[in-house]
């Protein structure tokens, strides 16, 4: 336990700053607010200020649970040798869904319109980073390009990873790239065609690879 709370306490300091934020806020806001955004960052659902609680207490933390209980329920225990770098993706992650959380109640409280340049330079960040990682994770069923021929050879999953991984730090550079040169439409089709490139691709070489082996 003492470990534990060594460990992971940042952390636990983290899923505690957005409820602890709306909290601080709760005055301030009026009695409904905008809940949901349209593509054009257009609020088109209000609610009750009351179901802000939910975002701030279920988005980081269940991220963070998730996180936490993989390594022991996952079957082939090997997201528990990837030691500091998982706890380094499981920190990423956790910062990224309280900071999302954060900014939601930030925007429920103000006149300001939810642009999609922050969604489409946040996602870009996020597929550099995991893409730096991919080639670190170890095979599993939770995390990573989980299909039939990497769960079923080792030498598949390390060299799909090391493909995927490369392909997702370029794909998020170039999202980033066109979140800051062009308009929000062409941000958006950059984002959905890299997002199915870079998902695509890897899942075909698993099984081109899967067969050269077999």
């Amino acid at each position: 336990m003492k470990d534990f709370l060594k460990k992971d306490w940042p952390l636990l300091l983290l899923i505690s700053l957005p409820p602890l934020y709306l909290a601080r806020v709760w005055g301030e806001l009026p009695q409904r607010v905008p809940v949901h955004y349209n593509l054009s960052g257009e609020a088109d659902r209000y609610g009750d200020k009351s179901e802000l609680w939910w975002l701030a207490l279920l988005l980081p933390s269940l991220t963070y649970l998730l996180m936490l209980a993989a390594p022991y329920i996952d079957p082939k225990k090997r997201l528990q040798n990837m030691e500091g770098k998982y706890q380094n993706l499981k920190t990423i992650l956790t910062v990224a869904m309280s900071a999302l959380a954060i900014f939601m109640i930030y925007l429920a409280g103000s006149d300001q319109q939810f642009s999609m340049n922050y969604l489409v330079l946040g996602l870009g960040a996020l597929f550099m980073f995991l893409g730096n990682y991919f080639k670190t994770i170890r095979p599993n069923y939770f995390i990573g390009i989980k299909t039939p021929w990497t769960l079923e050879n080792e030498t598949v999953w390390k060299d799909t990873h090391k493909l995927a991984g490369k392909y997702w730090f370029a794909g998020g550079l170039l999202i980033i790239i066109a979140g800051l040169l062009f308009e929000q439409h062409i941000q958006m089709y950059v984002l959905f065609t890299v997002t199915l490139v870079i998902t695509l691709i890897p899942v075909i070489y698993s099984y081109r690879r899967f067969r050269q082996l077999e």
